[in-house]
């Protein structure tokens, strides 16, 4: 995992995963690329390969279809991808946040590198924040990332963090993420993606009415298993159940956190309502859910399958309040 530190940086407290290179807060964007490990550049090349002849040498040959990208620092080969793959640069994604730093109050909280370089990301707080009942602190963050291998595009999403468990949640208004994503046979371009999130950010006050609903939401004994059975299972509760359900572990564990044992549980806003299932759920992605590492599970829980699972709670409990 020392590689892994190496290329995190955080400001402020210590993020949920744990990991990283701590700042003293608002510092520059230079500082925050060296310690983010992002100080390095993409560089391609034209895909060669060598074709059998006479002799022990062979005939080297081109492919321009395709290109090898490839770290600047180190040379190590990242993905072959379409000539046509427009790269975004480890560079690019932290200048998205220059002038949302400096001029509407954005304060970048943590940056870094997963998979030696094949997805990077910036995380910063909009200085929004809304508190439900009994004073549960939800603060409005921007998320930016990308990757050089083709497993993302390049992908802005307001997001939230509830302050007592650092569960993170994106935020999504009449089923629809407010994510804008440019997808890598396109030219980034920063100033459209801030238009356009202009519209998505405006929504926070949309979104948390809804949050303050599920707050006041309170919840039965059989909706709350209802909930996780449809949401960890994919099992209709008003159905025929199985004789073995599918992920029962994660059941369990989600059924802990939401009746006392997951972090701010026992709040008001929480405690047997639609809010606190949501959670019990987003903390058991965030910091539970089996992983191979802390960084396989913050890939997942931002970008693969454990995103998805959080989706999926909200989708639920917001149904739950139609």
């Amino acid at each position: 995992m020392a590689h892994l530190v190496e290329t995190m940086a955080y400001a402020g407290a210590t993020p949920w995963h744990g990991l990283g290179n701590q700042l003293t807060q608002k510092q520059p964007i230079d500082v925050w690329q060296r310690e983010a490990g992002m100080d390095w550049q993409i560089q391609e090349s034209p895909v060669h390969f060598k074709a059998d002849a006479i002799g022990h040498l062979g005939s080297i040959h081109s492919f321009p279809e395709q290109k090898v990208l490839y770290r600047s620092d180190t040379k190590a080969a990242l993905s072959v991808v379409s000539s046509r793959y427009q790269i975004v640069q480890p560079r690019e994604v932290l200048e998205f946040y220059r002038d949302l730093t400096e001029v509407s109050g954005y304060e970048l909280e943590t940056a870094g590198v997963l998979k030696g370089g094949k997805k990077f990301w910036a995380l910063a707080r909009t200085g929004q924040s809304a508190a439900l009942k009994g004073n549960d602190q939800v603060n409005g963050y921007l998320l930016l990332a990308t990757s050089c291998d083709g497993t993302l595009a390049t992908t802005a999403t307001p997001t939230t963090v509830r302050v007592v468990c650092n569960n993170t949640l994106t935020i999504a208004v009449n089923g629809a993420s407010r994510a804008i994503k440019v997808p890598h046979n396109t030219r980034f371009d920063a100033q459209s993606v801030k238009k356009q999130l202009g519209i998505a950010v405006s929504q926070w006050d949309t979104f948390m009415h809804q949050m303050r609903t599920l707050a006041e939401r309170k919840v039965q004994w059989h909706e709350s298993m209802g909930f996780f059975m449809k949401v960890l299972c994919d099992v209709n509760p008003t159905g025929t159940l199985p004789k073995e359900l599918p992920n029962e572990r994660a059941l369990r564990k989600v059924q802990e956190l939401y009746e006392g044992k997951g972090k701010g549980a026992g709040l008001e806003s929480a405690n047997g309502t639609a809010w606190g299932l949501l959670n019990a759920v987003t903390e058991y992605v965030d910091h539970e859910r089996r992983a191979r590492s802390n960084e396989y599970r913050l890939d997942s829980a931002w970008f693969g399958q454990g995103a998805v699972i959080k989706q999926k709670a909200l989708d639920a409990a917001l149904q739950l309040v139609a």
